[in-house]
């Protein structure tokens, strides 16, 4: 494919992505239309119910989505995503595992699985972006 971008670049480029970092949100590895991100969990991350609250999940699959469409070496933007949420998360982490699915000239495809502290998927994310002509830089 085109040229990839390192782990250790990647990482350095969402460092910038402020939201992400506000919720606490790490980029563990990325590459190859793959990505790993992390986050461990804080009182502020709970709902009203006590659970983790659906946009901290949405926003960690995010993250994970955009490192892995983004490591195939062009500029890519999500135009589609849903998420599924499984069962309430337990544990003091999530784990976000991003696979490439399908990637295309102009249109990519990747599906995010969400785990949780005790290895129980908790969240799936399907993710759709268009890829742009522009390379990627940082």
């Amino acid at each position: 494919m085109e040229d990839e971008i390192t782990s250790e670049a990647l990482k350095a480029f969402f460092r910038k992505d402020l939201f992400a970092n506000f919720v606490g949100i790490e980029l563990v590895e990325a590459g190859g239309g793959r990505s790993t991100a992390r986050l461990t969990l804080h009182d502020h991350h709970r709902n009203g119910l006590g659970m983790v609250q659906g946009g901290v999940l949405f926003t960690l699959a995010d993250l994970a989505f955009a490192a892995a469409v983004n490591s195939r070496g062009r500029t890519a933007v999500a135009i589609h995503c849903s998420i599924a949420y499984l069962k309430a998360a337990q544990g003091e982490f999530l784990r976000a595992e991003a696979r490439e699915v399908f990637c295309g000239p102009k249109i990519a495809s990747y599906t995010i699985q969400i785990t949780d502290g005790t290895g129980d998927v908790v969240s799936q994310f399907e993710g759709m972006a268009y890829r742009k002509k522009e390379r990627w830089s940082l």
